[in-house]
């Protein structure tokens, strides 16, 4: 859990963190989750997230950090977790005694403590369910921005509700990480915002409503679990006398909605029409700012944050790092700086030498395995020579994600015309 204060002129006057591991040590999580026995199942304890925010808020008092001069007050949660709030919590969230830290007064809110978060893969069956219902994964992707995917929250409360119906029946409200995070500031539910909205397979994103249909595939009674969702970026209301009482917060400080983690990288980054972002990270990740989206079977399609009236497209690589690091290790001695000399001795277009590098089961598109090609488009088996095998991947990588933009709508602008 990380904290940062910014003035009006968005300098960094304030930065902390808690680290699941190390400081809350009693939830035993390793990398913050628990990976359950099937490998597939993977949550995180829901009052862990509550007291670190405890021990985050405290660090700062006993820093000596001024609470009363913050104006308003907004967060990201990642993607894809979901928390299930018991019925007669809302009474208890409303009421916290200042005297207490949060976790103690909210320990018998949740109607599932553990919580399942993005790296869940344990609802294929829902998933297939799904899109059948629905008419099929385009038909999904084209109400929802995405096909079925297993760590998207529509399916994860199909499963909750197929495995435990009595655990859904107790549930009054189901928040994402985002707007959990905000009610605990808010002292009453908040509600989901359309960007994070956008990455359950639930919410209908030309329309920013639920889709009728694909609540209905998932559980009854659900869009009353949801509450109605809101623009990114909605003022939700002041801060619960809690925080002003216990931390000295203003009273006047306005709770902004909270959105995904994915969204908030692309506010954050502060895109605009037309702009791309590349993260080069273990997994490549491609943010697009998108006027007209066309949803296909690979990617995500998001509500803007920034914008409500535009989209934001999503791609997510997994051969990324680790797969420029395994080629850097066989052809450049594992060092970067031969490997950036290598790719600058190779003109581009690499005289036609053209590979596709993936280690393990790629997800656009999903294929797995080395494959080169020749200036003749015959396939190579063999290696190419080191440095052409450099820039055959580097080239390969970022000729995929151009082509997989493109699919969903990402008009590449004017390039080099007129030289």
């Amino acid at each position: 859990l990380k904290v940062i204060a910014i003035d009006e002129q968005l300098r960094v006057i304030y930065e902390d963190n808690v680290h699941f591991d190390k400081d809350l040590p009693e939830f035993k999580t390793q990398g913050g989750v628990y990976i359950h026995s099937d490998r597939l199942t993977v949550t995180s304890p829901v009052l862990m997230w509550v007291k670190a925010l405890d021990i985050i808020l405290e660090k700062m008092k006993s820093s000596g950090f001024n609470f009363s001069q913050v104006r308003a007050l907004s967060g990201a949660g990642q993607q894809h977790g979901s928390v299930y709030w018991k019925k007669g919590s809302i009474h208890i969230l409303k009421n916290v005694s200042s005297e207490m830290p949060l976790h103690q007064s909210l320990k018998a809110c949740f109607s599932v403590s553990n919580s399942p978060i993005w790296m869940d893969s344990s609802t294929a069956s829902q998933c297939s369910s799904l899109e059948k219902a629905v008419g099929g994964a385009q038909h999904l992707a084209s109400i929802t921005g995405s096909r079925a995917y297993e760590r998207f929250t529509g399916n994860q409360i199909a499963k909750i509700y197929s495995q435990n119906p009595e655990v859904y029946m107790q549930t009054e409200r189901i928040s994402l990480v985002s707007s959990f995070a905000a009610s605990l500031f808010l002292g009453a539910y908040a509600p989901i915002d359309y960007s994070d909205g956008s990455g359950m397979n639930l919410l209908h994103i030309w329309e920013k409503a639920w889709s009728g249909s694909c609540l209905d595939a998932c559980a009854p009674g659900l869009e009353e679990k949801l509450g109605c969702p809101v623009p990114s970026h909605s003022v939700l209301g002041p801060i619960s006398p809690y925080y002003s009482q216990r931390y000295g917060f203003s009273p006047d400080c306005k709770i902004v909605a909270f959105t995904g983690d994915n969204p908030a990288s692309l506010a954050g980054m502060r895109l605009q029409e037309g702009d791309i972002a590349i993260s080069l990270g273990t997994s490549d990740t491609l943010f697009l700012w998108i006027q007209e989206p066309t949803p296909a079977l690979e990617g995500h399609i998001l509500c803007n944050p920034v914008d409500s009236q535009t989209f934001m497209a999503l791609l997510c690589f997994k051969n990324g790092s680790l797969m420029r690091e395994r080629v850097r290790d066989d052809c450049a001695s594992g060092s970067w700086d031969e490997f950036s000399k290598a790719l600058s001795s190779t003109v581009a277009g690499n005289n036609g030498n053209l590979g596709f590098y993936f280690d393990v089961m790629e997800i656009t598109p999903e294929a797995v395995g080395v494959h080169r090609f020749n200036r003749d488009n015959q396939k190579v088996v063999s290696d190419f020579p080191k440095e052409v095998e450099i820039r055959a991947l580097i080239e390969g990588q970022f000729m995929a994600k151009r082509i997989h933009a493109e699919k969903l709508g990402y008009k590449v602008g004017k390039y080099n015309e007129k030289s």
